[in-house]
């Protein structure tokens, strides 16, 4: 099923960026409802744009079931899930936002994502208490219409959740300009009882009117009756990090088991809103004139530190007020004490070399803080073009210093 491309765009004008980035990678359409496929979120979550011409492949009842058939369970789970799937999975909308939400979930808060699900604390969450998220998800996503707008956006909610949905919402919204909020943070400030107890309530009628996808299988089994307990939730959510992680990491070493300095500063510096990168990637340049590389375990340990970024704010927002930059020594040590994670001296050179735009080797709030802030809004917002020929550039100088 291909849609026309002026009713395509013309839907566009009416989404929210969230939802028009859904719409550009999903692939399949069942019912009128939109899915991206594993593979497709994948992209969604590394690249800039699709890498194929925008279809709607329309799915048989009998292709979503076989789909779902396959699905494993959520103590089958790896960190190469989506990747095995690939093409064989089915993933909505208010899925899609969730899953966007855990990359830059830190470890510690996933308990407290876990027990906001756990409704009646039981310590195990059935299909029903999850099944709540969408509708907040749904609630914290709608965007307000315009005069004459209504018939579109009903186009959009059918084709995003699978049904019609109020336009009256439950989470209070105080004018059309609002303070914009994380998921979480939403899910928190929504969590009080006479709130679960409504949506719990609209839970048994949405469940009957949508269809399985391939993460309530794989969390609640084939019948829906599994509950899933803290332990395999906190390995999904690890391992979907991971994943995402090592592709990133893969795509640009080549087989090899670093990536360049200049290829990480790409990475960090490819979701945030800074205009001229090149600046930065020539004051690293001249100052990391020899490439020692970045390997995967220093990687991960940055992007979990990423994740932990507001408590670490809040240790650098302390030297900001005494009117203090950081050294490495105490930007280490900073983020060891607000975070738990600990990284290499190289990493943390790397990170001064890229960020250091005045050389004085301190780091300021503003030179870090407010650009990795821009970076935990990945596939929130729009995503900057990767420059591969710098990769090209990187290999040439890797191969003039082994000489």
């Amino acid at each position: 099923v291909t849609e026309n491309r002026s009713d395509l765009e013309d839907l566009h004008l009416y989404a929210t960026p969230r939802e028009q980035r859904f719409r550009r990678f999903a692939s399949l359409e069942f019912e009128g409802q939109l899915y991206m496929t594993p593979y497709d979120f994948i992209q969604a979550v590394t690249n800039d744009e699709p890498k194929r011409a925008k279809k709607w492949r329309s799915l048989s009842k009998q292709e979503l079931n076989q789909i779902l058939m396959e699905t494993p369970p959520v103590w089958k789970g790896s960190s190469k899930l989506f990747r095995n799937l690939n093409e064989k999975g089915v993933i909505s909308y208010t899925e899609y936002l969730f899953l966007l939400c855990i990359l830059t979930k830190p470890h510690a808060g996933f308990r407290i994502a876990f027990n906001m699900f756990d409704t009646d604390g039981n310590e195990m969450v059935d299909k029903k208490e999850f099944l709540v998220l969408q509708e907040i998800f749904r609630k914290k996503n709608e965007k307000r219409e315009r005069k004459g707008d209504e018939e579109k956006r009903a186009m959009l909610r059918l084709q995003l959740y699978g049904y019609h949905t109020s336009t009256n919402s439950v989470l209070k919204t105080e004018g059309d300009d609002l303070v914009p909020r994380s998921y979480w943070d939403t899910l928190r400030r929504s969590t009080s009882q006479a709130l679960f107890s409504d949506l719990a309530e609209r839970a048994d009628d949405i469940s009957s009117s949508l269809s399985d996808t391939t993460l309530l299988v794989h969390f609640f089994g084939k019948k829906g009756k599994a509950e899933l307990n803290f332990e395999d939730f906190y390995r999904f959510m690890d391992n979907l990090q991971t994943e995402v992680l090592e592709i990133e990491f893969l795509s640009y070493s080549n087989g090899m088991n670093t990536i360049s300095e200049e290829d990480f500063a790409h990475i960090l510096l490819r979701y945030t809103n800074v205009e001229n990168t090149s600046s930065y990637l020539e004051n690293m340049r001249c100052r990391i004139p020899e490439e020692k590389g970045i390997t995967f375990d220093e990687f991960r340990s940055f992007f979990q530190f990423l994740n932990n970024l507001e408590d670490f704010a809040i240790a650098m927002q302390m030297y900001n007020f005494a009117s203090r930059s950081i050294g490495q020594d105490e930007f280490k040590r900073a983020v060891y004490v607000a975070t738990g994670v600990k990284l290499s001296p190289h990493l943390v050179n790397t990170v001064f070399k890229i960020f250091d735009v005045d050389r004085d080797d301190q780091l300021s709030y503003k030179e870090f803080i407010g650009i990795m802030k821009d970076r935990l809004n990945r596939g929130f917002r729009g995503y900057k073009p990767i420059q591969r020929y710098t990769t090209f550039k990187s290999c040439v100088r890797k191969e003039l210093y082994s000489r």
